[in-house]
């Protein structure tokens, strides 16, 4: 009962409205006088204070706006303007952040005198992974840096690689199956532990880029009409925009970034033309973009790192390591650039310049990873074996950009098996593999069509090849008489494997066909070889194979290693087989030879090769196309 009485007198208090003082309109007026007055007075000082910031330098007004830049700059200039404003008020569509922003590869030789690249009669280059091709062969000692572990008429794989003088372990358990991962090889060590959590880009590691300022202090004036020709560029529009820099460029000739507009609109019309010459133009209003009086240091930049790509997408390398060596002179401290032109170097054959810039590189940033790799690459290609692991395993354990590449792993693995640490080397292997650059820790080859039948060992009718093979082992006698005249006359056409598979011993090679192509001086030696080949095209069209005798002289020891490519198969003719001491294993099987038969395997998997005989051993070894392949894709295939 006394709840409901508290309750009640509760509710009768708040029923009741509490009785307000009477307020006066004039009481009201004056009121809002008074803070009408104190917000003008607060107005007043608030300006004077801003006249007096600035006129006595009591804040660096540049700083702020810089400030204001970094967080508010909408649409890319560098700074925080009107423009800005209008985009964050929601009264202007947001522009996408610069294409020049995006990481560009590099290229690379010697300087480039020539102000003005000229057009040539070649076709257009693609980009990304499409075949190209009028590309050049791969030659097997060489780099590439943007190489791919995928060959499709699609999807083409990298230009220029090394072919790996591989390694594999010997003692691999035999009963590991293809593409299947050993139970021994669960993270046991501490290397590949450290690798597979410092792997790729994580979010620690990730440097937040700051926005290029590309707009100098005429090109801020400017700001509006450029921003509408950038607008017609990024929505696809390539000819208006293409007009609409042309016609500023004609308008203002002294303004880098118009100018620099009309190289990248050129360069999105070379795309859509797909024509050499216009991507040339490009390439040449980069170079004016970049040498305008008062260019930003950042449009020189960005425009540099775009004429180096286009130029070495272009095939011409030393052009673009002249353009990479200009920035690396004007922005001597950037360590990623000084990376760049090492590899550029790498890529024309010039480990020297490579080693040297690795060098410096290293003087100054020790842990830097990417330098770290491809020094240790650079010492593995002079046999420096011992001295190049280290390089190699703390930068693929870096996890930096641009290391967890498939060479690297492969020529740690090789570097590791030659120490005599084969089980190092099997887990730095099935690293590789799980990280997608092997097809499994056998078959180790870096120029892959992906898709195709993958076994070690064929037999003849499993290649759909029988006539071939018939022919081989019907004329084997033939062959063998043809390639002992030349062995006999020592006449020096047998020359030195020169891939450095070999741990010791004696082993020479005389080539018929390479690359697709026939040696004709060759032919004029063995020409009835050669004439029982012609037909064959599976064999003589192969220009991811040879054609050629082999010798091996006793006491030779080939190291485990894989071939360049999955887009063959190897033939071997056993023409003199003494009767011990002669192997060959291919993954955990391991065969002999026969007189006058034929093996065939896939030598994009593991395979060693043993010569413990008394006299020596000579075969015939044909590379025929994968039968899997079809003929558009054997035509657009590049050379190896």
């Amino acid at each position: 009962m006394a709840e409901t009485e508290a309750d009640g007198t509760k509710m009768a208090n708040m029923a009741e409205p509490q009785a307000e003082p009477a307020v006066s309109k004039s009481s009201k007026k004056s009121e809002g006088h008074s803070v009408f007055s104190w917000l003008i007075v607060l107005a007043l000082l608030g300006a004077w204070m801003s006249v007096a910031v600035v006129w006595f330098d009591i804040v660096e007004y540049k700083n702020v706006l810089g400030t204001l830049g970094k967080v508010y700059d909408s649409d890319g200039d560098g700074d925080f303007d009107v423009e800005d404003a209008k985009v964050l008020l929601g009264l202007k569509e947001k522009i996408v952040s610069e294409k020049e922003e995006e990481p560009t590869k590099t290229a690379g030789a010697s300087v480039d005198h020539n102000p003005e690249e000229k057009p040539s009669g070649e076709s257009y280059r693609e980009t990304g992974n499409e075949v190209k091709k009028d590309e050049k062969p791969v030659p097997v000692a060489s780099y590439n840096e943007g190489s791919t572990p995928e060959d499709t008429p699609e999807n083409k794989a990298p230009e220029m690689m090394i072919e790996p003088e591989p390694t594999v372990v010997p003692e691999m358990a035999s009963d590991l199956t293809l593409g299947t991962e050993t139970s021994k090889l669960q993270r046991t060590s501490e290397s590949l532990s450290a690798h597979e959590t410092t792997s790729g880009i994580t979010p620690e590691t990730e440097v937040k880029k700051k926005k290029p300022n590309l707009l100098n202090k005429f090109d801020k004036t400017i700001k509006s009409e450029i921003n509408a020709a950038e607008k017609l560029r990024k929505k696809g529009k390539v000819e208006e925009a293409l007009h609409a820099f042309e016609a500023l460029v004609q308008k203002y000739p002294q303004s880098p970034r118009s100018r620099y507009g009309k190289a990248q609109a050129e360069d999105d019309m070379a795309e859509k033309l797909r024509s050499n010459d216009m991507l040339l133009k490009a390439v040449n209003t980069y170079r004016e973009a970049a040498e305008l009086p008062d260019a930003p240091a950042d449009l020189i930049k960005a425009t540099l790192k775009r004429r180096a790509d286009r130029q070495q997408f272009l095939g011409r390398m030393r052009g673009s390591l002249a353009t990479l060596e200009r920035l690396v002179q004007i922005f001597p401290e950037d360590i990623a650039l000084k990376n760049e032109l090492g590899v550029a170097h790498l890529l024309i054959g010039d480990n020297k310049g490579a080693k040297r810039v690795y060098e410096e590189v290293l003087a100054v940033a020790p842990s830097d990873g990417f330098a770290k790799v491809h020094y240790g690459f650079i010492l593995k290609s002079e046999n420096k074996i011992a001295e190049s692991i280290p390089y190699l395993k703390e930068g693929l354990e870096s996890g930096a950009p641009g290391t967890d590449d498939g060479r690297f792993y492969f020529h740690l693995g090789d570097a590791l098996q030659r120490v005599g640490d084969p089980t190092q080397a099997h887990e730095w292997y099935e690293v590789g593999y799980r990280r997608g650059h092997f097809a499994s820790v056998w078959q180790r080859s870096l120029y892959n069509v992906p898709g195709l039948r993958a076994q070690p060992w064929w037999t003849a009718k499993e290649t759909g090849y029988t006539d071939l093979v018939q022919t081989l082992e019907r004329n084997w006698m033939t062959i063998r008489e043809e390639a002992l005249a030349v062995l006999d006359a020592n006449s020096g056409l047998f020359l030195p494997e020169d891939e450095n598979l070999r741990e010791t011993g004696d082993w020479s090679q005389f080539t018929l066909w390479q690359q697709g192509r026939k040696v004709g001086s060759s032919c004029q030696s063995v020409p009835k070889t050669c004439a029982l080949l012609e037909r064959f095209k599976e064999a003589t069209t192969c220009k991811r194979g040879q054609i050629k005798f082999s010798v091996m002289h006793p006491g030779t020891h080939v190291w485990p290693h894989t071939g360049p490519t999955n887009c063959r198969l190897r033939m071997h003719l056993g023409l003199i087989i003494p009767p011990r001491g002669c192997r060959i294993r291919c993954t955990n099987q391991t065969r002999e030879w026969e007189e006058g038969k034929v093996l065939i395997f896939d030598d994009s998997f593991e395979h060693e090769v043993w010569q413990d005989a008394d006299s020596h051993r000579l075969i015939f070894i044909v590379d025929v196309w994968h039968p899997e392949l079809s003929q558009s894709q054997r035509h657009a295939l590049s050379p190896i």
